[in-house]
């Protein structure tokens, strides 16, 4: 380096350790030793996953609200010992 490590970590504001990190990197493995060891996730695929997991626990939750609904619109339309509406049409024809 031509400025030398105390400047160019001055004009860069980076501490002597980091660069001196980043310099054993490069000349290990070039340019690829200085990429992300981690893929980065674009910020807008991760709030439509974010909306796309609240839809899908919204339809959920209605789902299971009409389920319950229908359950209890069962019992209380066919209590116990009366016939339902689909025998009485059999036994009146």
């Amino acid at each position: 380096m031509r400025d030398g490590y105390a400047e160019t970590c001055r004009k860069y504001n980076l501490s002597p350790s980091l660069l001196r990190k980043w310099r054993l990197k490069y000349l290990s493995k070039g340019k690829e030793g200085l990429k992300d060891s981690y893929e980065r996730v674009d910020p807008q695929l991760r709030a439509l996953e974010e909306e796309n997991e609240r839809l899908k626990r919204i339809v959920a939750k209605q789902a299971l609200e009409l389920e319950i609904k229908n359950e209890l619109l069962k019992k209380l339309l066919f209590t116990p010992g009366e016939a339902k509406p689909d025998e009485t049409v059999r036994k009146s024809s």
